[in-house]
């Protein structure tokens, strides 16, 4: 589609993808998506982006990213049947991390059929330079069904200059610290007069919501290694997501475009306590360990979709830190396939307080049935993240927990077990 034109949208569930080609030098790029009334979002929660990954109302989702070759996708759903009435348009957005837009080769957004892939309209973006953030198209109303619009529209001010543009307000990094009690500004006294007037009720104080925080951590070979303190994530609950795609169709691996059909991955965490004590949390067995008791660690559900709203999910709870020596969080194939070729998938670690934490596993190149994601350590009153993004192999009539064990030396002793 050429800049500025529009296409009718056949169909209500699609998903938005923003691609480019990666390579050395080229910044990473981040799909977002702005709900609006009238120009501007109601809230902040008319915001779908990385820190902020599904709408309320469920009309739009940030499903990651995932690579193939040299090609990177990141992308949204979005399934118009659930917008609410008021909003009008759908804005949706791309911004650079890490460098500009004119060092992004094959930048482009798509529109595709949920259902099926089929692609529903394409935008081509070029002539990109010192722009850190684009509009590249927008899903708006149109006489009683949608339309998409070729937008590429660049911003010099990033994510947050263009968040702002449509009304959200931004938790600035330099601006987070506060003073308990700000000074009150002394008023002089009125001069005096033989009858005053009543002075007028004070207007009510109107507390601002939270703003939205734009700052994450990306773990890369380069950098595998963040403290979760120096992220402010010293408090709360510690959300570990696991999201998959399977790249391409095969046999075995049942699946479907962004999901992943009867494969069933299992998020797992071994931990050792403080204390001396160890074990796993993980399906298997039952084993979802406890939030508010040791292990202090709990496993949300067992997910056979992959979705980024949902996926498999591990809470660590950082209010009991001290309690913690180790934990390592690792993922298993329980069936549909006999190895992770051909599956991308994105580990996020989201502090409830504090910037999140992300990354993408490496392509499989063996015949893994387990896979190391990350390590955390403590330090004392911290909490070290490490990328491992290990794939191992299990040998002949050894279990992928056992595997895992052994490579990092936790020394229990495992049972056959079932889910």
């Amino acid at each position: 589609m050429p800049k500025g034109s529009n296409t009718p949208v056949p169909t209500t569930a699609l998903r938005i993808e923003l691609g480019w080609r990666s390579g050395p030098g080229a910044p990473d790029a981040d799909a977002s998506a702005l709900l609006l009334v009238a120009g501007k979002v109601r809230s902040d929660g008319d915001f779908v982006f990385y820190n902020q990954p599904a709408h309320a109302s469920g009309a739009v989702r940030h499903e990651g990213k995932r690579r193939s070759g040299d090609l990177v996708t990141d992308t949204l759903f979005v399934d118009l049947a659930r917008v609410e009435t008021p909003i009008e348009r759908i804005v949706l957005a791309a911004s650079a991390d890490g460098g500009t837009f004119g060092e992004v080769p094959g930048l482009y957004i798509e529109v595709l059929n949920a259902a099926d892939g089929n692609v529903v309209a394409r935008f081509d973006s070029t002539g990109a330079t010192v722009e850190t953030a684009f509009v590249l198209g927008e899903l708006y109303r149109r006489q009683g069904g949608w339309k998409f619009r070729a937008v590429g529209q660049g911003y010099g001010s990033g994510l947050e200059g263009l968040a702002t543009d449509f009304g959200i307000t931004v938790d600035e990094p330099q601006h987070q610290a506060q003073p308990a009690h700000p000074p009150v500004p002394r008023v002089a006294p009125p001069a005096p007069a033989p009858m005053p007037a009543p002075a007028p009720a004070p207007a009510p104080v109107v507390p601002p919501s939270a703003p939205v925080r734009l700052s994450k951590v990306t773990l890369t070979k380069a950098a595998p290694s963040v403290s979760l303190a120096k992220q402010g994530g010293t408090s709360g609950a510690l959300r570990v997501n696991l999201n998959w795609q399977v790249r391409k169709q095969l046999t075995g691996w049942g699946g479907r475009r962004g999901g992943a059909g009867d494969l069933d991955l299992d998020l797992c965490a071994l931990y050792e306590l403080a204390d001396g004590r160890k074990g796993v949390v993980q399906a298997l067995g039952n084993a979802f360990g406890a939030l508010n008791r040791p292990p202090y660690i709990h496993l949300d559900g067992d997910d056979r979709t992959g979705a980024v709203s949902s996926g498999e999910n591990l809470t660590v709870n950082l209010d009991q830190k001290q309690n913690f020596k180790r934990i390592l969080v690792f993922v298993t194939i329980y069936q549909g396939a006999t190895s992770f070729a051909d599956l991308h998938a994105t580990v996020t670690l989201q502090p409830q307080y504090g910037a999140p934490v992300d990354f993408s596993l490496d392509e499989c190149t063996v015949p893994s049935t387990v896979c190391a994601l990350a390590l955390l350590t403590s330090t004392g009153g911290d909490l070290v993240v490490q990328r491992e993004a290990r794939y191992l192999v299990p040998e002949r009539g050894v279990s992928p927990q056992r595997t895992v064990d052994r490579a990092y030396g936790w020394g229990m002793n495992w049972t056959p077990g079932r889910k």
